[in-house]
């Protein structure tokens, strides 16, 4: 079965390769967006991250008649009431920027203390069928945000991240720090992935 990756992101294609492999999913062939011919790509208006996830994956489908995996995620700093959230991405005002918008996180949350710098890593993934069925999953990841860069590894807030598994370790590394199978074992959009592993699975052997 062809899965199309709704993203022109690399890093997630690969994460849910991994995922699939860790979960011994065979079958599927997935197909990342710069390979299907070029389409609109709808705006991103919704007010979730289920309703993003969902205009994504649904584009998708009815654009290329294959299956469609979607993501919406982002950092909610509970300091920042939710927010980033949804605007994540933009946070900045250009979209993907991430050095733009870390830099102006770390001065919003500049003076405020360590007990009041808990965060989360929220993903949802939509997954849509060309004849229109559709499944969500949502992922969380908790944590606190550190007063400067720290790891090369990831993307977007990672440096800026602590998981509270880290914290819990004594070790303090932050998400920019993991391997990218730790990662995977723990992040919010491994947790979202895998909660559609048996969809896709079973959607795979349907078509088999």
């Amino acid at each position: 079965m062809k899965l199309l990756v709704a993203s022109n992101n690399a890093k997630k294609l690969a994460e849910l390769e991994r995922i699939l492999a860790a979960h011994d999913v065979t079958g599927v062939e997935l197909v990342p967006l710069r390979s299907v011919a070029a389409y609109d790509e709808p705006v991103e208006d919704g007010r979730t991250f289920a309703d993003n996830a969902l205009i994504k994956a649904r584009a998708g489908a009815r654009e290329t008649g294959l299956v469609t995996v979607a993501d919406d995620s982002g950092l909610a700093v509970e300091e920042l009431n939710g927010m980033p959230g949804v605007l994540s991405a933009r946070w900045s005002g250009a979209h993907g920027d991430d050095a733009a918008n870390n830099a102006l996180l770390l001065g919003q949350m500049g003076d405020v203390p360590a007990e009041r710098r808990a965060a989360a890593f929220v993903s949802v993934c939509a997954l849509v069928t060309p004849d229109g069925q559709e499944f969500v999953s949502e992922g969380r990841w908790e944590g606190r945000l550190l007063r400067e860069e720290s790891g090369a590894n990831g993307f977007g807030y990672d440096p800026l991240f602590v998981p509270a598994e880290e914290d819990a370790a004594g070790t303090g590394r932050s998400s920019a720090e993991l391997s990218p199978q730790e990662k995977d074992a723990l992040s919010h959009r491994g947790k979202a992935l895998t909660g559609l592993v048996g969809t896709i699975a079973e959607l795979s052997a349907n078509k088999g």
